[in-house]
C-alpha cells in the first residue's frame, strides 16, 4: 500500500511541480526585466528548489568519457560484457591508441568493483572508478532496479548474489582482483572462499573490503542496532511492499529504495536541511558553481533502486542478526562457507575513522576469518578523518587510500610485482 501511496503522491504533486517549473523559467529568463531584482531572484530560487525536491530522480549516467593517464587524455567507453536480469557487468574500455601515447604498453591488473546493492545505483562509485582507471582494467557490477524486473524472472536472494560474483569474476579471466564497497563484503568474502575451496582458476589474486559489515557485532552503529533490536518479523511487516503498475516488476515484493533513502536522510536531517538552505541562498546570490555542486551531489544521492524481498530479508537475517559468516555458520548451496581455506588471495581492509554505517572493526574482522593467508598478503588500514562515504570517494580517498590499494593489488599479483 505504501508504494502505491508514494506513487500517488508523486502524481498528485505534478500540477504544483509544473507550476514551479513555469515560475522558475519565467523568473530565470534573461528576457524578464525583473529577473535580477531581489524579489525575482528569490522567486526563481524558491521555484527551482521546489521543482528539484519534488521531481523524480532516474538512474544517473556514468559520465566518464575520458581519464587522465600521465599527461594524456585517454578516451573511455563503458561496455556491457556480461549480464543477467539482475545485473550488468560493465567494463570501462580505455582507448589503446591513447594508452600507448601515455606510455602504457602492457596490460594492467583487472579489478572487479562490486558496488553495494543497498538502495543506490552503482554510479555512486563514479569517483572510485575514475581513481582506478589510469592503472587498472576496471569492471563494475551495475545492479538492476528490482522494480524493473518482471516477476517471471523469479527470485534473487543472498545466495544468487554470491553466484553472480563468482560468475563475473570468471568473465575477467585468471586471477583478477576484487574490491567490495560496503554491503558486498560478506557475500564477496563468501564467494572468494567458495572459489578457493574449488581451486577455481578465476579466484581473486586479491580482495579489498572497504567499510564492509563483515562482522556487524563489532562497534555497532545506529544502523546495526536497529537491525538487531527489531525482530525479523518487524522487517517483514514494515519494510516490504508490492511494486505497483506500470513498472515492469509490478506485483514483485521489494524493499523500496525510497524507504532506504528516508532512513538515511533521517539520520542526518539537519545536514540535508542546511544543504538545501545553502542551495537556495546560492541561487539568490547567483553563485552558480556552488549550486551546481549541490545538484550534482543530490542527483546521485536521491536516485535510488529497489531490492528484492528475499535479498533484503536474508541480508538482515544472515549479516545483521545471526552473523552467520563470522560465526562460521554460513552455508551456500548446501556446503559450509570456509574462509579459512583461503591461502593465496591477498586481503586488504579499509575503514574510516568516523564511519557511522560500518563501525571500526567490522571490516577488520575479515583478517580473523582468514587465518591461513600469509601475513605478507594482508594489510589493514584505517583512514583518519573520513566517514563512510570518504572511504571510497573524495580527496582523502584519491590521495591517501587509493595509492595504498594500488600498491597492494600489484604486490599480490605476481605479474605486476616488479612495479610495486
Amino acid at each position: 500500500m505504501l508504494y502505491a501511496l508514494h506513487e500517488a503522491a508523486y502524481y498528485a504533486s505534478t500540477p504544483m511541480r509544473l507550476a514551479a517549473l513555469a515560475a522558475r523559467d519565467f523568473w530565470g529568463s534573461p528576457l524578464n526585466p525583473a529577473a535580477e531584482s531581489a524579489v525575482g531572484r528569490r522567486l526563481h530560487a524558491g521555484a527551482d528548489l521546489f521543482a528539484n525536491i519534488t521531481r523524480r530522480y532516474g538512474k544517473p549516467g556514468w559520465n566518464i568519457d575520458k581519464v587522465k593517464v600521465g599527461q594524456v587524455d585517454v578516451r573511455v567507453r563503458p561496455t556491457v560484457v556480461w549480464e543477467s536480469p539482475w545485473a550488468r557487468l560493465i567494463q570501462f574500455d580505455r582507448d589503446m591508441a591513447d594508452m600507448r601515447r601515455a606510455g602504457k604498453f602492457s596490460l594492467d591488473p583487472a579489478v572487479l568493483i562490486v558496488a553495494p546493492l543497498s538502495g543506490h545505483y552503482a554510479t555512486l562509485l563514479r569517483g572510485t572508478v575514475e581513481a582506478f582507471l589510469p592503472d587498472h582494467a576496471v569492471f563494475i557490477v551495475d545492479w538492476v532496479n528490482a522494480r524493473e524486473v518482471s516477476v517471471l524472472e523469479g527470485r534473487f536472494d543472498f545466495h544468487d548474489y554470491i553466484d553472480h560474483v563468482i560468475q563475473m569474476l570468471a568473465v575477467l579471466g585468471p586471477r583478477p582482483n576484487v574490491l567490495a564497497v560496503c554491503q558486498p563484503g560478506p557475500p564477496v568474502l563468501a564467494a572468494a572462499a567458495v572459489m578457493a575451496e574449488q581451486n577455481h582458476p578465476s579466484r581473486p589474486a586479491s580482495m579489498t573490503f572497504m567499510g564492509s559489515p563483515i562482522d556487524a557485532r563489532l562497534s555497532p552503529t545506529v544502523t546495526n542496532q536497529l537491525a538487531e533490536e527489531k525482530p525479523f518479523t518487524w522487517f517483514q511487516s514494515n519494510m516490504i511492499y508490492t511494486v505497483p503498475p506500470p513498472y515492469a516488476g509490478a506485483g514483485r515484493r521489494v524493499y523500496p529504495g525510497f524507504v532506504q533513502l528516508a532512513s538515511f536522510m533521517s539520520m542526518n536531517a539537519e545536514r540535508h536541511q542546511e544543504a538545501h538552505r545553502r542551495y537556495f541562498n546560492d541561487l539568490v546570490k547567483g553563485d552558480g558553481d556552488s549550486a551546481d555542486k549541490h545538484l550534482e551531489f543530490y542527483d546521485e544521492y536521491l536516485s535510488v533502486l529497489d531490492l528484492t524481498e528475499e535479498f533484503y530479508l536474508q541480508t538482515i537475517d544472515i549479516v545483521f542478526q545471526q552473523h552467520l559468516l563470522p560465526k562460521g555458520e554460513l552455508t551456500h548451496r548446501g556446503a559450509k562457507v570456509r574462509p579459512e581455506v583461503i591461502t593465496d588471495i591477498g586481503l586488504m581492509t579499509v575503514e574510516g575513522e568516523n564511519d557511522d554505517i560500518s563501525g571500526i572493526g567490522q571490516t577488520q574482522a575479515a583478517h580473523g576469518l582468514c587465518p591461513n593467508i600469509p601475513e605478507a598478503l594482508k594489510l589493514d588500514y584505517v583512514q583518519p578523518g573520513v566517514g563512510h562515504y570518504g572511504v571510497f570517494n573524495g580527496r582523502r580517498f584519491r590521495e591517501e587510500i587509493y595509492p595504498r590499494v594500488r600498491r597492494f593489488i600489484r604486490k599480490c599479483d605476481p605479474h605486476f610485482e616488479e612495479e610495486v
